[in-house]
């Protein structure tokens, strides 16, 4: 899968990989795609290392390890782990900077108004209290476990676009306790 994006354009750069000599030939077997000649591989640069250490690092098994006390180790360019690694060549600094303004002035749009609105919901005497626990209760528990909830529910589900169900659950409930509970504050006094 990962050989399929990276050939059509995702930023997938590959690991150098470590493989033992025992594992060698299997190694070059299971990976057509790197074009690997075994013995030429073999004739190049190789380390001793001691098995006891490729079992630790569990390049080897304990089973395996047990033929010899040290065993040559390979390098293989790009024959390791994926890894998504964006270019800063390709990526358009001015375009990211605008849309990171951009969601920034609508996070400004939200929260200034909510921070009026929650100011004069409740007296001076018990403002801070007011104005605190609802806030952390929406953003820490209902905002905060967004992801992890949407996760366990698209899981569970199988469909990765299950989990937009809570957000768009959450959205409409406070909607509506919104429309049903939030009065009018105009001509509140604050200190009352």
């Amino acid at each position: 899968m990962n050989l399929a994006l990276r050939s059509n354009g995702y930023p997938l750069v590959r690991a150098a990989a470590k493989v033992p000599d025992v594992k060698l030939d299997a190694f070059v077997a299971g990976n057509p795609e790197l074009a690997l000649d075994a013995v030429a591989i073999r004739a190049g640069e190789k380390a001793m290392v001691p098995t006891a250490d490729l079992v630790k690092e569990k390049l080897l098994t304990a089973e395996e390890a047990a033929a010899a006390p040290e065993m040559a180790v390979y390098t293989i360019a790009n024959g390791g782990a994926f890894k998504m690694v964006a270019d800063p060549a390709k990526v358009s600094w001015t375009g990211v900077i605008a849309v990171l303004t951009v969601l920034m002035i609508y996070v400004t749009m939200v929260y200034g108004p909510i921070a009026a609105m929650l100011v004069e919901m409740f007296p001076t005497r018990i403002r801070y209290t007011g104005m605190s626990l609802p806030y952390h209760i929406g953003n820490g528990w209902f905002g905060g476990l967004l992801p992890a909830t949407a996760f366990a529910m698209s899981a569970a589900k199988g469909d990765i676009y299950y989990g937009l169900w809570y957000p768009i659950i959450v959205a409409g409930a406070t909607f509506v306790i919104g429309m049903i509970f939030l009065k009018e504050t105009k001509d509140n006094d604050i200190n009352a």
